[in-house]
This record gives C-alpha cells, structure tokens and sequence, in this order.
C-alpha cells in the first residue's frame, strides 16, 4: 500500500516538474520572440503605413511596406529610392503633421534640379528619365524652393551637402521638396522597398 502511495506522489511529483518546465519555456520563448521583434524592429526593418495619396499610383493610402533600416548603412541614397524621413529634422516638413513621410530621392547632393522641356526635371541640365510616372506627368518648380543654394537657378534648386531633393510620384498632389526644401540625409529612417499591404499588390518597389 505504502508502495503505491509511494508511486503516485512520486509520478505527481514529476508531473508538477513537467509543467513547471513546459511553464519556463514558454515564458521563455514568448520573452524572446518579443525581443527579436524589438530588435528587428529597432535596427533592421520597419513596416510603415502611406498616409497620404502623394506617391498614387505606385503607393497608394493606407498600403504597408517594408522599410530596410540599415540599407544606407552599406550604401549612399540613390536616385530613384522610395524613402520614409522623419519631419522633425527638416523643418518647413514639420507643418505637414505627419512625423514621418514617404517620398521618392530626385536629386542628390551637390547636383542642380530644374523644371525643363515644359513639365519634365532636369538634373544637371539634363533631361530625368522618370519610368516610375505615369504618361503624361508634369512636374513644375514654381520658384527656388526654400533651404536650397543661395545660387540655385529660377525653377530649380541646387541642392546643399548632406541634403536631398524628394518628390512624390503624384505630382500635382504632392507637397515635396518643391515646397518644403530638400531633406537632411541623417532624417532619412530607411529604404521602402516592399509593399506588404494589400495582398492582390504585394511586389517590391
């Protein structure tokens, strides 16, 4: 008798260690499946929502991407890159309320964006093969923008070290760098270069 009682608390006894350890790991696995989230989250990538209709048709409101957050880390800003910037750096861009923002690099460092051919950039003088537009697009520059070069030509703007002239694919619904002046490369978060967000248009960017 005393043998079976001897059993049963014995095989108790390890059912309550059981349960104590399955308890641990998942404790454990639920702590760092949220760590490597964080961690992701923090320094590799970041999904972000388009709150405005300024990069239609390429993003349209409410699409989620992808942003790589140590892209730059391997590589300058390149023409053509969809980025998403911080406001707060860049301040005019402070008045559109949002703190961040996505548009598409136009101009970089050092280099001279007009308006040109009635409609179309010129970088450098030299026509801007822009393939992302729809036919027809046109892209005025009113006057020199604010915060570029003190020698930037009329309808243009020279763009200052360290800054980057940015554009939304929407053209005439877009308030960019026309208005706003060029962004500091250091507000530039990452590379937006997948769109998740909806599923019948997920596909890189």
């Amino acid at each position: 008798m005393s043998t079976d009682t001897s059993l049963e608390e014995h095989a108790s006894s390890e059912a309550q260690k059981s349960a104590r350890r399955n308890m641990v790991e998942w404790i454990v696995l639920i702590v760092a499946a949220v760590l490597v989230a964080f961690l992701i989250k923090t320094f590799l990538f970041q999904p972000f929502s388009i709150p405005s209709a300024s990069m239609v048709p390429t993003l349209e409101v409410g699409d989620r991407v992808l942003v790589n957050k140590l892209s730059y880390d391997f590589h300058d800003i390149e023409r053509g890159d969809i980025v998403v910037f911080t406001a707060a750096p860049n301040g005019r861009w402070r008045s559109t309320g949002d703190d961040d923002l996505v548009k598409r690099v136009i101009g970089l460092p050092g280099e001279t964006i007009t308006e040109c051919e009635t409609g179309r950039v010129c970088i450098n003088g030299r026509l801007l093969h822009e393939g992302y537009l729809p036919a027809g697009t046109t892209t005025t520059i009113n006057d020199i923008p604010p915060g570029c070069a003190p020698d930037s030509p009329p309808h243009g703007c020279t763009v200052p070290a360290g800054k980057y002239f940015v554009m939304g694919d929407n053209r005439s619904e877009s308030a960019d760098a026309r208005y706003y002046g060029p962004i500091k490369g250091s507000s530039v978060v990452g590379r937006a270069f997948l769109r998740m967000w909806p599923l019948n248009r997920i596909g890189t960017l």
